[in-house]
């Protein structure tokens, strides 16, 4: 069971949650103030900051395993350099293909100059809000990766979520290693939210 100071570390970021996706509801004219009070204070008393996905492919294995996962995902509602780190797993919004997601780890944000490995290739910095995905599997060919040395720089705000906890098997499964500020910051989610009964029952492998 989790320990007193965890739960307190809990509810602070269950609030920061809410009030973050109701600025954001706020902002893009989706809810009156009066609905944002109201969404703040649903997601603190009843909302979880997690959701299960289920990964399929071999682009994040070893990470993930080859036959796929199911992930413990952290929802965050307004991904920027301050919410999402370098190292960290993450869900995304696939550029080409509408509705669908990919995982891949975060590897460059705005700021951070990008060298090909190819010499006629230019380098270039990361604009503002950009950032830069990769597949964790280093035997894939890059056009097999499906990461951004194939679809380039991706919106920040195409990130939806980080993976905190993957399940391969009903007996291999443990937490992503992640940015370690990441990790910090998540551990009290992890802690609380975690079921890993629930997400075997849930495993499609």
């Amino acid at each position: 069971m989790a320990s007193f100071s965890t739960w307190c570390r809990y509810i602070a970021h269950k609030l920061e949650y809410s009030v973050s996706l109701s600025l954001k509801g706020y902002q893009g004219g989706q809810l009156s103030k009066t609905a944002a009070r109201d969404t703040i204070w649903k997601n603190l008393m009843q909302g979880k900051l997690t959701y299960l996905h289920w990964n399929k492919g071999q682009e994040m294995a070893p990470t993930i395993g080859d036959q796929g996962g199911t992930l413990l995902v952290r929802k965050i509602p307004l991904a920027d350099p301050a919410t999402v780190f370098v190292g960290d797993v993450v869900v995304v919004r696939e550029p080409e293909s509408l509705g669908s997601y990919l995982v891949r780890r975060l590897a460059a944000t705005e700021g951070y100059e990008m060298v090909s490995a190819d010499e006629k290739d230019e380098p270039f910095v990361l604009e503002k809000d950009q950032c830069w995905l990769l597949a964790d599997n280093e035997t894939l060919k890059p056009k097999d990766a499906n990461d951004s040395r194939t679809f380039g720089p991706v919106p920040m705000t195409n990130i939806v979520g980080r993976v905190i906890y993957c399940l391969r098997t009903a007996v291999d499964h443990g937490p992503v290693q992640n940015s370690p500020y990441s990790m910090r910051k998540d551990r009290p989610v992890l802690e609380v939210e975690l079921d890993v009964d629930e997400m075997a029952k849930n495993h499609k492998a």
